[in-house]
């Protein structure tokens, strides 16, 4: 089977991977509001490339203050007009992520800034949207738990400590558990390129204490210090960047135990 995360509108590398026959397993942001190293993306489309480049800034920095401040000062009284450009943007993205996958089988969950009511009525019938659910694949238990860390900004993917811990407790354990968030490992959350540790979750690290998985597949950090990281019995491993690398994580089962192939 194929992994990836943060395809972020890569959809022809999406749809090779869909094609190929092998079942495909997706963790989450699909979309793309805006590329921080290119500065394209949806709210480069509808508000500018020099604005979408002073929200990547403040982005790359944590300043979520200063990323709401330069929306209050370049949409002004045009909230609405402005969310009803990008709500279309969206959609059409969908539209294009669903076209890419109608050859595949497989399962998915969503990230942070995807919204799961339209990523899960755009997906098509071979690829389910889970969150919090349990699926037997090959004679292993994989658990999916979608969303990201809570912020200032209050995205429609975002989910706080207490969400992701129920979502937890709802899959029990599990032989290998995917995410969008990593767990709150610094390693495996500091981005190289930004210097800066990212969000990671801590409910997903005491989870991994706990039930001890075989593999943890996640994304989210687009340039991670460390993209694999053994944490006792558990390999925990980045399957992102996708919009920038367009390769996938390759994992195999053998007699009912997986491994990762390469």
């Amino acid at each position: 089977m194929l992994l990836v995360s943060d395809v972020h509108g890569e959809f022809a590398s999406l749809g090779a991977l869909a094609r190929s026959g092998e079942t495909l397993l997706i963790l989450g942001d699909l979309i793309n509001l805006l590329d921080y190293r290119t500065r394209e993306g949806i709210i480069a489309d509808v508000l500018g490339q020099e604005f979408g480049g002073r929200v990547a800034d403040h982005r790359a920095s944590g300043d979520y203050e200063g990323m709401r401040r330069a929306w209050t000062e370049m949409v002004g009284s045009r909230r609405d007009e402005v969310r009803a450009a990008i709500d279309v943007r969206i959609r059409q993205e969908y539209e294009l992520c669903r076209l890419a996958l109608e050859p595949a089988k497989g399962y998915a969950t969503y990230g942070n800034v995807d919204r799961p009511e339209l990523l899960a009525a755009a997906l098509p019938p071979g690829m389910p949207l889970l969150d919090g659910e349990v699926v037997d694949i090959e004679g292993v238990t994989f658990g999916f738990v979608g969303g990201g860390i809570a912020t200032p900004v209050g995205a429609a993917g975002e989910v706080t400590d207490e969400e992701m811990v129920a979502k937890l407790e709802m899959i029990g354990e599990v032989e290998i558990l995917c995410s969008h968030l990593p767990p709150a490992l610094a390693p495996l959350a500091t981005d190289v390129i930004t210097g800066r540790q990212e969000r990671s979750s801590r409910p997903i690290l005491d989870y991994l204490n706990r039930c001890r998985p075989r593999f943890h597949f996640y994304g989210d950090v687009h340039q991670p210090q460390a993209s694999t990281w053994r944490l006792g019995s558990t390999v925990a491993r980045n399957v992102g960047y996708f919009r920038a690398t367009k390769r996938p994580v390759a994992l195999d089962i053998t007699n009912g135990v997986p491994h990762l192939r390469g």
